[in-house]
């Protein structure tokens, strides 16, 4: 009898260790929301559809997500009276979208099956499918996410690397996420897609000199040295919105639109990696994948961690 009561108790504790240090895994939600992955595919893509910069606009919530304190959907959380969250701050504010998508998703996965699907599952989802809509790689997703129930500006004020980031910056702050050199030149390659805010390539086309002078004065028209702080270009000139390797072929051409895009082929230890990918687009797909899943890997809270929102704006 007290073996049995060992047994038990000694499974019971193993049951907690296992489910406090859960992994994620590819088919979370096969049996609990088996239709959880086509529903938000089937919305991405309508989003998308409707605005190519979507997806590059989800791609990148995930990046500004997972960046601070890991992949727990804080970036999603409203300010209160009583609580300040990270969508207003400076890299953020004004300048993060998609979280109505995100709304929109949610909402209907609550309907299909309530208190199930996390948000940060769905924004790590959504990433994957924005960058298969408009013609990238695809990769697997790994799912089980829990969302937070705290957000800090502060953390994303001070790890989210800035557009005017010298290379070594660059490569500090993604070091700092366990990422090597090679893997934030791959990651950087999602600037193949989306438009950037005058504000932050102002400087860019004003003041540096390794900058082609006719695209430099090309842009100069909707960016004037003051106001039209809103006004946007495309990060990658040659093809907007098409998820291919023209990004890194433009740096060689010092047709980067930021200062910190132009940094990763400057005379420096990167280099030849954009060269490499320049030359190779398949390489590229490849590495971006890889290091997109291991961003969406960044300090997941998974078990009993956390929460699954049901509105991803607030906490239970």
């Amino acid at each position: 009898m007290a073996s049995n009561k060992f047994k038990f108790l000694f499974g019971l504790i193993s049951l907690i260790i296992a489910t406090s240090s859960a992994q994620l895994s590819s088919n979370f939600y096969a049996t609990t929301c088996p239709n959880a992955l086509s529903t938000i595919k089937s919305a991405v893509s309508s989003a998308v559809k409707k605005e190519a910069r979507m997806g590059a606009s989800l791609l990148r919530l995930h990046f500004h997500d997972c960046f601070v304190n890991g992949c727990d959907a804080s970036i999603l959380l409203d300010d209160t009276a009583n609580f300040t969250g990270e969508k207003n701050a400076g890299p953020n504010a004004n300048s993060v979208r998609g979280y109505e998508v995100i709304d929109t998703i949610k909402s209907q996965l609550e309907n299909l099956c309530p208190g199930v699907v996390s948000c940060a599952d769905i924004v790590a989802v959504a990433a994957r499918d924005s960058t298969v809509a408009l013609g990238g790689p695809s990769w697997t997703v790994l799912l089980g996410r829990r969302d937070s129930t705290t957000a800090s500006q502060t953390a994303a004020n001070s790890n989210l690397p800035s557009p005017l980031s010298s290379l070594s910056a660059l490569i500090t702050a993604f070091s700092n996420k366990g990422f090597t050199a090679k893997e934030m030149v791959a990651l950087s390659g999602s600037h193949t897609i989306g438009q950037a805010r005058c504000t932050t390539f102002r400087t860019r086309i004003y003041n540096d000199t390794n900058i082609d002078s006719t695209f430099a004065t090309s842009l100069r028209g909707n960016c004037p040295s003051t106001g039209g702080d809103n006004n946007l270009a495309p990060l990658d000139t040659t093809s907007p919105t098409s998820f291919d390797n023209a990004y890194f072929k433009n740096l060689l051409n010092k047709k980067g639109l930021l200062h910190s895009d132009q940094e990763l082929f400057n005379g420096g230890s990167t280099d030849s990696q954009v060269t490499s990918y320049s030359n190779n687009a398949g390489a590229f797909s490849t590495d971006f994948a890889n290091a997109m899943v291991k961003m969406g890997n960044l300090s997941p809270l998974t078990g009993s961690n956390g929460q699954i929102r049901k509105n991803c704006r607030k906490v239970n």
